[in-house]
């Protein structure tokens, strides 16, 4: 069982909203949710370099802080498809926000991962 090795900090709106987005594929699945994939497969279709077992890991902490809902299908194979709750949709207008500012700072951003990526691999 995983035992955590920081204690939990939730001292502030930023440390919560840390706790609750932290991991490298939860924004995009919740983006890629609001846009109507909602089944495992297209998920996983939308984000290739994740794992399956990731981003059900990552699906099943959504669902746990009650951003996302899970629907299963008594159907043979079952059927599973997520959608966005009420809380979780009004995450949408932040992350929107968020791809906006990655966006218009791109040439930047890119430039400054692969300077900082060089100086780390030398």
């Amino acid at each position: 069982m995983y035992e955590r090795k920081i204690p939990l900090n939730l001292n502030c709106g930023l440390d919560l909203i840390g706790e609750v987005l932290y991991g490298k594929w939860k924004i995009r699945l919740l983006w890629f949710i609001n846009e109507g994939f909602q089944r495992p497969s297209e998920l996983q279709r939308k984000i290739p370099d994740a794992s399956r077992r990731v981003l059900n890991i990552q699906l099943k902490e959504l669902e746990s802080h009650e951003l996302v809902s899970k629907v299963i299908y008594p159907v043979v194979p079952p059927k599973v498809e997520y959608s966005l709750t009420d809380f979780g949709k009004t995450l949408i207008p932040v992350i929107s926000v968020l791809g906006t500012w990655g966006d218009e700072n791109e040439v930047r951003l890119r430039t400054l991962i692969s300077k900082s990526s060089e100086n780390l691999s030398s």
